[in-house]
């Protein structure tokens, strides 16, 4: 396995790679690492791929910019399409997990050219920024307050998440103003991954924040306490690589790409407009687990998911998987994956 640091334009990134033939970029999410896709790696080099998994700009080994602008859905393209140039790879497969899905889902519908293959985890259009697959036309009056629903045609998102979280705590709201959760979580990262990787887990219920008032709750105050490692999917020795992956010598930098990802919904989401109407034509996988709890964000999404992604290959649910599908049933998330690959690539 070779780990090397990339010129992206004006940051690095780093990429861990196994294996020759067609490139396999694998986008991770919050919280996540390249080592999120440490299962995957030698199966897609076994079978002849090149296989490339990310640290995302803001994680790990990546460089850490404060600023949000950074962060946007433009700029994170522009990272993806530089690493498929420096590999010299005029097309690859995207795979992404999370907000990692997020942009390999804005990559097959804005440079669709550069995208062979996709596999997403998480629904097309669904993320902090999107439409929830109804367009950009707004279905609101205006002047209607915004609801609290995480992805609309109607209203900004952090309008939407303000009022999600005058019912409850909300972690889009709490992540979306500056300094509150780096003071919270910059001394209790391994507390905070345990907690956050159970809940969303398939043993969790991420959704008990909803007995949390927003006023005056961090986001370890709606966390349960996690069991002990190790557990099935994650032993201790995996979990510390975690932690040392989100260490920095800057507290207020610790956690700052999966908050600043939070942070530009709204630049996102006008960003957006103009490839709100836009269906996906690339051969597509969707893999997700059953028990993923971030699912009761997403009504309906099957139907619409159906009927936006045209080059749908399949969708696949995973028993016994949450959040983190790949790293929970890695052999059941491989088979259906190389099964994938095989027909869509041959």
């Amino acid at each position: 396995m070779t780990v090397r640091m990339i010129d992206v334009g004006g940051y690095r990134l780093r990429a861990v790679e196994q294996g020759v033939g067609p490139l396999v970029l694998m986008v991770h999410g919050f919280p996540g690492l390249a080592y999120s896709w440490r299962h995957q790696m030698a199966p897609l080099a076994k079978a002849g791929f090149r296989a490339v998994a990310i640290d995302s700009l803001g994680y790990g080994g990546s460089d850490r910019p404060a600023g949000q602008d950074a962060y946007t859905s433009e700029r994170m393209q522009d990272y993806l399409l530089a690493v498929l140039n420096h590999y010299g790879a005029d097309r690859a497969v995207i795979v992404g997990q999370d907000f990692g899905a997020q942009y390999a889902w804005n990559l097959a519908v804005r440079a669709p050219d550069r995208v062979a293959a996709l596999i997403a985890t998480i629904p097309y259009d669904y993320d902090l920024a999107g439409r929830a697959m109804l367009g950009a036309a707004p279905r609101l009056p205006a002047g209607e307050p915004a609801r609290p629903e995480a992805s609309s045609p109607d209203r900004a998102p952090s309008e939407r998440f303000a009022a999600m979280a005058r019912a409850h705590f909300v972690h889009f709201h709490y992540f979306g103003q500056v300094g509150p959760a780096e003071r919270e979580l910059a001394g209790r990262v391994p507390e905070f991954l345990a907690r956050l990787f159970h809940e969303l887990s398939a043993g969790g219920d991420l959704w008990r924040w909803k007995t949390m008032p927003s006023e005056g709750s961090g986001y370890l105050d709606v966390l349960p306490d996690a069991p002990p490692l190790p557990w099935p999917w994650l032993s201790k020795a995996e979990f510390d690589l975690f932690v040392a992956g989100y260490d920095h010598v800057d507290p207020m930098l610790r956690f700052i790409g999966g908050l600043n990802s939070y942070r530009t919904a709204d630049a996102n989401w006008t960003i957006g407009r103009e490839w709100a109407d836009h269906d996906v034509e690339t051969p597509t996988l969707f893999l997700y687990g059953r028990e993923d709890p971030s699912f009761g964000f997403f009504p309906d999404w099957e139907d619409r998911l159906r009927k936006r992604v045209p080059g749908l290959y399949d969708i696949v649910a995973l028993p016994d998987a949450g959040h983190f599908l790949q790293q929970e049933q890695p052999a059941a998330f491989n088979r259906a994956m190389l099964d994938f690959l095989g027909r869509v690539m041959a």
